[in-house]
């Protein structure tokens, strides 16, 4: 019996566990600095550079997140895979043993489906329950916003740090018609549960809830490939997902064009091993990661990296900037998710 095996069977009897959270809100951040009086023009300035960093698919950044990475599994995955760098390549041969299987991206997602078809559906979220997560934002740049908000004395607000807590029944939320975009932790359950099985239909569903935009104010308008990837990506951060629709989901991501799934794990933010799933729209100079845990195949992170050579146009608030193969933009790892019954509340 491979270890694989062994941990699965160690860890049968445990329950699903929950997977929370809300994705930074970088906006919100720079949002709240700004009404500080005279620190208006650093508010600037770090909203600019946190726009720069931020891709399309992280816009949807209020949907509460899915995620939920086992700790305990990172060391025992060191020692049953042979473990990829921190840019990989799609295209590398397989490396892995245990019983995943990295070699195609019907090969990982639909054993991954197979897997989330077998577990407990957990009962949904009572009204008053909150959703607690925490994520490791590994971007150098952001880190360096930060530094400056403290070297200026300026008080970061409560809500902008890797603990997050959002309600899973927000009715205000859910009644604000404005932003066609935002789906609340509650319209997000519903949302999965459902979606039907067909892959083609499932994923027409998602491109009509998060809609994409025209190609006007400046925006590139999205290939319908592209379109349905950010659109999966962005629901898969939500929460809470059951089981059973997380493999529907799956099944329907292994079958959009120019996806592909590393070969090897990779290295995420907080140091540990995962599987990557990736996609590069046609002409752009950057790939999306989307990163699965490889023991309960849920949610546990995102990243952007650059694939070709290119240089960011500089303004007065933001100096251009050199970009090369492997460089990594956005970085996120989620590290822990649950359901609590109040704000502030840990696991």
């Amino acid at each position: 019996m491979d270890e694989m095996t062994q941990l699965r069977e160690l860890r049968a009897d445990a329950p699903v566990p929950d997977r929370a959270a809300l994705a930074p809100g970088r906006e919100r951040l720079s949002d709240a600095i700004a009404g500080s009086g005279g620190r208006r023009t650093f508010a600037l300035r770090l909203r600019l550079r946190l726009r720069l960093r931020l891709r399309p698919m992280l816009r949807d950044w209020r949907v509460a997140s899915l995620g939920a990475v086992v700790a305990v599994t990172a060391a025992a995955l060191v020692i049953t895979q042979v473990v990829g760098g921190t840019a990989p390549d799609p295209t590398s041969p397989a490396t892995v043993a245990g019983d995943l299987d990295l070699t195609s991206p019907a090969a990982a997602l639909n054993r991954a489906a197979d897997y989330l078809e077998r577990q407990e559906v957990p009962p949904e979220p009572r009204a008053g329950q909150w959703i607690y997560t925490r994520e490791v934002d590994g971007a150098s740049g952001n880190a360096e916003a930060l530094k400056e908000l403290q070297e200026a004395g300026v008080e970061v607000p409560p809500g902008f740090g890797p603990d997050q807590w959002v309600p899973y029944d927000d009715k205000a939320a859910e009644n604000d018609a404005s932003d066609t975009d935002f789906r609340t932790a509650r319209e997000s359950y519903r949302i999965a549960a459902a979606l039907p099985e067909d892959p083609e239909a499932l994923l027409a569903k998602l491109r009509e809830t998060f809609p994409t935009g025209d190609g006007t104010d400046g925006e590139q308008e999205e290939s319908e490939d592209a379109h349905s990837f950010r659109a999966v990506s962005v629901l898969l951060r939500s929460y809470p997902i059951p089981p059973d629709a997380m493999a529907r989901i799956y099944r329907a991501l292994a079958t959009v064009r120019g996806v592909k799934v590393t070969h090897h794990l990779v290295e995420d933010a907080a140091g540990r091993q995962v599987i990557a799933v990736v996609r590069q729209e046609h002409m752009e100079f950057t790939r999306t990661d989307l990163l699965i845990d490889p023991v309960d195949y849920g949610y546990a992170g995102t990243r952007e990296v650059a694939v070709e050579s290119y240089g960011t146009v500089g303004s007065d608030e933001e100096p251009a900037e050199q970009r090369e193969p492997g460089d990594i933009l956005i970085d996120i790892a989620r590290t822990h998710a649950a359901v609590v019954d109040a704000k502030g509340e840990k696991p």
